[in-house]
């Protein structure tokens, strides 16, 4: 039975990825997380009993806890996803960014390598480590600039950015210089059930809910493109079991949306799904200091992963959305005790 070794398995993206290879694959998952304010147990819970889901509580950047996590369960392939990941949060604190990002991601590397070079021939040459990353080391597009490439030039603008290009840059190099197997994908803002509501969809669709402002950053014409995280965990999979070593693959769904857009369509479909008595929702809408540094656009061509992995998202961004609030409505269990005792929404990303 194959062995799958995935680091930030409770996090958002990460348990979108367990659960998909749970019900897809015989794998035994090894997932690796440590368990900080972002991961959720819940996203998870219903693998519990599954004994093909094995977790480490463990820092990435602990050494010995890395290479003992390969030691003991010997895996085929990894996939690295855990990261601080908030652009805001990495304004106000980026010493945690670099050491998870970077750091983190080397620790990871070495540990891997180490494995990998003690592995018989057959072994060694089917081993596969994959890096999962971000749009925004890119930097920022404008009005017609055409979408990023796995040939764009890295540019990135913020502390959370920088410290992922950082990381993209050892894996290649790790590549280049050992021959390791690995290689890299970027993606685009991905949303879904499960998201710890820092980001902008479920916190204004709890905030909209709760009838407090809905908070848009400057005019709210910065574009983002939004992939639904199952479409992006179908497409995780494929590059794990496909991906070729020192390939880039730019994973996005073709869905740009300004962020006032995207605000409006959160509250037509809350109003459509839940009116509101006091009136449309559209009235929370509440224009605030922009972010510092912020990119104006970020959008992928995907052509060249959907060739190399077989694959197209599933969702557009209006039947995913109203999927994903849906979601939200039917688990007030979940976010409620977020938003009681862990985040209420506060602003992030103004220490700057």
């Amino acid at each position: 039975m194959a062995c799958i070794l995935l680091t930030g398995g409770f996090g958002f993206i990460g348990s979108a990825v367990v659960r998909h290879l749970l019900a897809t694959t015989d794998a035994v998952i090894v997932n690796i997380d440590k368990m900080t304010y972002a991961a959720s147990p819940a996203s998870l819970a219903m693998h519990a009993a599954d004994p093909r889901h094995i977790h480490i509580r463990a820092d990435i950047c602990d050494a010995e806890a890395m290479r003992a996590a390969f030691r003991d369960h010997r895996p085929d392939r990894v996939m690295h996803l855990a990261a601080e990941s908030h652009v805001d949060r990495s304004i106000d604190g980026p010493a945690e960014f670099i050491r998870t990002n970077v750091v983190g991601t080397q620790v990871l590397l070495e540990a891997a390598r180490e494995y990998w070079m003690a592995l018989g021939a057959e072994a060694k040459a089917a081993f596969r480590f994959h890096h999962v990353s971000t749009d925004e080391v890119f930097g920022s597009l404008y009005p017609g600039d055409p979408p990023f490439t796995p040939e764009t030039p890295y540019d990135p603008r913020s502390p959370y950015s920088a410290s992922k290009a950082a990381s993209d840059h050892l894996v290649r190099a790790w590549h280049h210089t050992y021959g390791f197997p690995a290689f890299v994908s970027n993606t685009t803002n991905n949303y879904g059930p499960w998201q710890f509501p820092e980001k902008l969809i479920p916190l204004v669709t709890l905030n909209a809910l709760e009838g407090k402002p809905l908070p848009v950053y400057g005019k709210g014409d910065n574009v983002r493109d939004w992939l639904h995280v199952e479409d992006h965990a179908e497409a995780l999979v494929l590059a794990l079991m496909r991906g070729v070593p020192g390939a880039t693959y730019c994973i996005g769904p073709r869905q740009e949306r300004t962020n006032l857009q995207v605000v409006r369509a959160i509250c037509a479909t809350l109003d459509r799904l839940r009116p509101d008595p006091v009136g449309a929702r559209e009235r929370l809408i509440t224009y605030v200091k922009d972010r510092p540094g912020h990119d104006f656009r970020y959008a992928m061509d995907p052509s060249g992963a959907e060739s190399a992995l077989g694959w197209k998202p599933r969702h557009d961004f209006e039947a995913g959305l109203e999927h994903t609030i849906r979601w939200y409505l039917d688990n007030e269990a979940w976010w409620r005790p977020i938003r009681d005792k862990a985040y209420a929404g506060e602003r992030l990303g103004v220490k700057a």
